[in-house]
Formats: C-alpha cells, structure tokens, sequence
C-alpha cells in the first residue's frame, strides 16, 4: 500500500507515461494486423476497440486510486488470497511474455536498420543492447529523475509519431490502394480491444500513486488512447501502402538513418520498462518481503534471454491469449467493485471458488467467441455475460469460499 508522500503523480505524469507506453514497436505491428480490412474500416475498428478497451483499463486504475494497491492486490477483493496468487503467477508469465516481445521487435527493426546502413546483421546483439538500455531504465527507477525523462523520451517518441505519420498520409494510395488478406470486423475489433486491456493487470501498479482520482484517471485515459490509436492507424496504414509495418523501413525512407537507431530504442525501452518494473510488483503480491526494484531488474534480464532464444510468429495468439484470462478475471473484479460496492479485502478469505468458477468459464466461453468470429469480438460479450452471470448467481454462490480456520 503506497503512502501519502509518494502519492503524487500528475494527471500530466499519467498522460506521459502511458502516451510513452503505447508507442512502441509492438502496437504498430498490431495495428499491421488490421490492414486486410483496408484503412476506413480499419480505423473504426482501432477507435471503437479503443475505446472500450482504455475506458475499461481506467476503471481497473480507479480501484488502484481508491484503495492505494497494486492490481493484482486488488483481485484479492473478489478472488481471496489464494486466488490472487493464480493470477499473479499467470500475470508474470504474460509480463516476461510481453518484455521478451518489446526486445525481440525492436530487436529486429534495429537490426533491419543497420543491415540496410552498415551490412551488419545480429539479432543477439540488438536484443542485449535494447535490454541493457532497458535494465538501465528500470534501475533508474520512480524518483523526480525518471519523471524528468520519461518526460524528454515521450516528447521525442511525439515527435516520432509526427514523422511516421506524414509519411503515411502523404501517400495518396492509402485510401484506394486493394488491400490482400482475410479479416472480419469482429477480428479487428478484438485485437484492438486486448492491447489495452493486456495493461489491466498493470495499471494500479500506477495509479495507486495518483495524486487525484480524477488526474490518474483522465491522464490514464487521454495518454493511453491517443498514443494507442496512433500506433494502430500508423501500423495499418503502412502495411496498406507497403505491405509491412515495421517502422523502420519507413524511418530508413525519411532518410533519418542513426537517429532512427536511437528513436526504436527509446520507444522500445520506455515500454518495456512498464513491463518489468510491474512484473516485480506483482510477485510482491507472493512475496511481500521481496524489494520490488530488483525483482524487476532479474526480470528484464530474464525478459532479454527469452528474447534472445525465442520467436513471436504467434503473436496474434498471445495476444488473444491474455485477453481470455484477464478479460473474465476483470469482468468480475469491476462488477464485484462497482456495482456491489465490496471494496474490502477480506483477510481470511483465501479462495472464492464462485469467482474462479466464472474465470473458468469467461476464457472458454471467450475461444467460442473466437471460432465464431463474432461481430464484437470476444472481449465485449464474454465481459458482458460474466458480469451478468456472476451478478445473477451471486446470491447463490456466496457461502462458496475456502477461508481461515479461526
């Protein structure tokens, strides 16, 4: 639980922080995704899934304000203390998955860059370099000098977003050049939808330090969207006009050629640095006497040697397989928080059997979803009917709890 002195961060820091957090490498190669839907109906997609998917981010973010915990603390509300650890377990798997994927795409858009420049090709070596600068980040840490920075870096990640975009729409084939592939609405729709909601078990790790409700939650919002939804246009409109996303071919195009080194690490770092430094906090939730900042350095060195060693050709599945854990976990912590106001964390309450039932469920009923490639996606109505499943049994499923014996 965070203090009153340290509670004070800006609704400017929040904005910062996650406009930097969503410039990545990775963002723009999900929105790449979307490009067989062509860049009109490609766009909706990106705002409407954004826009559910950041509103609920905040609300997740909300919880972290009011109470001055960590995310995955706050599941304890609804989930007890054994269940919490499931999830925390399951939210560092997704963490290292994460910090291993920032390196490995930025990684090979460095790498992509000095080949073109200097004939150099090494992939090991740009993904040591990236988690080096990113072990740096993390060991900077939280303090008014970090905020100094990450303040700089959004202002040149800024105006790197700039850049991509007036290469991409100063093109005049992107709204009729025939776009290949096979996609629906609702599979655009989603992948739009889990990248915001893939922070959820991150964003109290932040907020919790809000200095108002109000400043973490609209800079939450207004600096995850924007940046989020840009990265997402950039990436499909790139792949329309060039039938790759990656930003480096583009950085190369605009003839920025060292500086585009320095832009991929810095929009690489400051993301990955998140995913690290939140790893840490939550094996805190475990392991309370652990010291958060080292944990977080272990990670991005393990994060680093994943990178080094593995391959993202899936990363459409990891992404739909975070959004079908923690969209069903999510659905019934905000009902449990908002509707039926059950704020406490009850400390002899270790399992709710009831909870973990409808996370069972929620992840099976969201691969349905899937297959049958629904017009909203599977996030949407797989939130929506366990909300409303757990809602309506909730009465008759309460006395389902495993608790301390007295």
């Amino acid at each position: 639980m965070s203090t009153s002195a340290e509670n004070n961060l800006t609704w400017f820091n929040f904005t910062t922080l996650w406009f930097g957090a969503a410039i990545s490498v990775a963002e723009i190669l999900a929105g790449g995704l979307l490009a067989p839907l062509g860049f009109k109906l490609g766009v909706m997609a990106v705002l409407l899934g954004h826009l559910v998917g950041t509103t609920l981010l905040v609300l997740g973010g909300v919880i972290g304000t009011n109470e001055r915990i960590p995310a995955l603390v706050s599941t304890r509300i609804s989930f007890g203390q054994y269940g919490s650890y499931i999830f925390s377990v399951l939210n560092v798997l997704q963490l290292l998955g994460w910090t291993a994927v920032m390196i490995i795409v930025g990684a090979r858009s460095l790498n992509n860059i000095t080949k073109l420049l200097w004939s150099f090709d090494n992939l090991a070596i740009w993904s040591l370099v990236i988690g080096a600068f990113s072990f740096l980040w993390v060991w900077l840490g939280k303090d008014s000098g970090w905020k100094k920075t990450n303040h700089i870096a959004v202002i040149l990640l800024f105006l790197l977003t700039i850049v991509l975009s007036v290469l991409i729409f100063r093109s005049h084939s992107l709204f009729s050049r025939p776009v290949t592939g096979d996609m629906t609405f609702g599979s655009a729709l989603e992948l739009a939808v889990v990248m915001p909601l893939s922070w959820l078990p991150l964003i109290s790790d932040y907020t919790r330090f809000a200095k108002t409700k109000q400043g973490g939650a609209g800079g939450s919002w207004l600096g995850y969207f924007l940046g989020s939804s840009w990265m997402y246009i950039i990436g499909l409109g790139s792949a329309i006009i060039s039938s790759n996303p990656d930003p480096s071919a583009m950085l190369l195009a605009a003839n920025l050629g060292i500086a585009a080194l320095g832009i991929i690490i810095l929009a690489t770092v400051t993301t990955t640095f998140m995913d690290a430094y939140s790893a840490g906090v939550t094996l805190l939730n475990i392991f309370p006497n652990l010291n958060e900042k080292k944990i977080a350095l272990i990670m991005t060195v393990i994060g680093t040697g994943l990178a080094i060693i593995a391959n993202i050709d899936q990363y459409q599945n990891f992404l739909y397989a975070i959004g079908s854990v923690f969209a069903p976990l999510f659905a019934v912590l905000l009902t449990d928080y908002f509707i039926f106001k059950n704020k406490t964390i009850q400390k002899d309450l270790l399992v709710n059997w009831a909870t973990l039932f409808f996370c069972i469920l929620g992840t099976v009923l969201y691969y349905q979803f899937i297959k049958f490639d629904f017009f909203f996606g599977s996030t949407i109505p797989v939130m929506l009917l366990v909300s409303i499943l757990y809602s309506l049994t909730w009465r008759l499923t309460k006395s389902w709890k495993y608790v301390k014996k007295s």
